[in-house]
């Protein structure tokens, strides 16, 4: 009887298990097969979409939630490069005063150069951001060792100034219009006009020369005023040593910083399919900024995978191949200056770079044999594995780097993208380069960096400090690189892990 019992239970299990299996069978996805015309149930990954006379019966409330999820997420690929810029504009005036066209914030600290993504620390910033909606206006650019630019809320290079601009670091006036202005009628106002595609102008200067003295010639000499006003030296807003935050912000405070643009700007012709994607989200011209809770929902969904996809990129960019054969190492920039092309906008591979970091150049865009600089970036080790904040590796830098001016490694954290935070409070704790004093050479020329866990014994003055086990990557730039960097019989080895 017991036998007799436990087969019919057997039975029994083993039928609702093969209904089970069919009724999962059933709500298998089947959208690659389906008919799209008719009667049809169709098992899709949002639910299912039932046609009815070739009507949709069922799930329109589901399409529309998902058409709106896609587009946000790929919104985020489209819009970083101008959150970015937002976001480091309005950390900038609130964390050093600075709202006002004349306030230029010097950087020098490593507590106010950290709040910069990928910030280079070896030397002086001078910053300013201003709108073009109130005129033209007129900078005056001393002459001296300046490298730097003018700059949309793209991040696209409206004109170099210094040594890689129209001026070629003799200095000069420039005037700078906005995108709705007749440049014509400045003609002959200045030595330069230029006209910006954007209102948010992007005003920023590194000081080659870093020694006092010329950071006070810059002081007096560099100026600023809307055109038609006396041109009034900058001010120059230094010491505030603060730590500040310029990484774009996750959640819903992203879309605002979209929004915000979204409304500060004339539409371009190549972004309208994007603003027209945006306004079932709550993102319109004109309109107030206030999404309901199923917009919201989609838009925090949205932004988060959109920096998954993003991060997925930067850290491994389809559209590009290590610069060195046999390595991880990457170089920065594979889009043009223009960010476009004759065939498309550059999407992804501008992302790769404005995910990561900020500002462009044609120097840096396009750096030519003893001019402009080179960013090279690495995130593996020789044997193909992240590099780890709970180990040391080692980077063997060959002699006679070929750079004019300087080279330097500086180590960021994955997460923020900013100069990496070790507790160390000096610019030596997160960079190593040319100008470093205390680095030992080894007796050919070169040079063994070490960034990890524990410094090896002896080599403390080579080191660079991480902690816990989370993501670090690092910039070589070479400032002024020279020809053998561009024939490659220059090249850099993977890190090796030794501990």
């Amino acid at each position: 009887m017991k036998t007799f019992k436990f087969s019919w239970l057997t039975l029994i299990l083993f039928i609702i298990s093969i209904g089970f299996v069919q009724a999962q069978n059933t709500t298998k996805d089947n959208l690659q097969n389906a008919k799209l015309y008719g009667d049809e149930t169709i098992n899709t990954p949002i639910g299912q979409i039932v046609l009815k006379d070739n009507y949709i019966a069922q799930g329109s409330q589901a399409l529309f939630d998902d058409m709106d999820y896609q587009r946000a997420c790929q919104a985020y690929i489209w819009s970083t490069p101008a959150v970015s810029y937002k976001q480091w504009q309005t950390a900038q005036a609130k964390t050093f005063d600075a709202y006002n066209l004349g306030d230029f914030v010097v950087y020098k600290s490593l507590l106010e150069k950290r709040g910069i993504v990928t910030a280079n620390l070896t030397t002086p910033y001078v910053i300013n951001f201003t709108s073009l909606k109130k005129g033209a206006i007129m900078v005056k650019i001393p002459a001296g060792q300046i490298a730097g630019m003018f700059m949309d809320v793209w991040q696209r290079p409206v004109s170099d100034i210094g040594l890689t601009g129209p001026d070629q670091g003799k200095g000069a006036t420039y005037i700078v219009v906005g995108p709705e202005e007749d440049k014509s009628k400045y003609e002959g106002k200045a030595d330069y006009i230029i006209q910006s595609a954007t209102n948010n102008l992007f005003i920023g200067i590194r000081l080659i020369d870093p020694s006092p003295e010329f950071e006070k010639k810059v002081a007096q000499e560099m100026k600023v005023a809307l055109v038609g006003q006396p041109l009034k030296p900058i001010r120059f807003i230094k010491g505030v040593n603060k730590e500040w935050s310029g990484t774009a912000p996750r959640g819903m405070a992203y879309w605002k910083l979209v929004n915000q643009f979204i409304q500060e700007e004339p539409t371009r012709e190549q972004d309208k399919a994007w603003t027209a994607m945006l306004e079932p989200l709550g993102i319109k011209k004109g309109q107030d900024f206030k999404p309901d809770e199923r917009q919201t929902k989609i838009l925090t969904r949205g932004v988060a995978m959109g920096e998954l996809m993003a991060r997925n990129l930067q850290t491994t960019p389809r559209m590009a191949q290590p610069y060195w054969e046999n390595t991880n190492w990457y170089k920065c920039f594979d889009f043009t200056v223009s960010q476009e092309t004759k065939n498309k906008i550059e999407l992804d591979e501008r992302v790769v770079w404005f995910y990561e970091a900020v500002t462009s150049s044609k120097g840096m865009v396009t750096p030519t044999v003893g001019k402009g600089q080179v960013y090279m970036t690495s995130k593996k080790d020789s044997k193909g594995n992240w590099l780890r904040g709970d180990k040391t590796y080692k980077l063997h830098i060959p002699k006679d780097v070929p750079i004019k001016q300087f080279w330097s490694v500086t180590l960021y954290s994955e997460n923020t993208r900013r100069p990496y935070s070790n507790g160390g409070t000096k610019i030596k704790d997160g960079t190593l380069g040319s100008k470093s004093k205390q680095l030992q050479y080894n007796k050919d020329g070169s040079v063994d960096i070490y960034i990890g866990a524990k410094a090896p014994k002896g080599k403390e003055s080579n080191y660079l400090k991480t902690i816990g086990d989370d993501g670090w990557f690092v910039y070589f730039r070479l400032y002024a690189p020279t020809e053998p960097f561009f024939n490659k019989s220059f090249s850099l080895p993977d890190w090796e892990m030794i501990d």
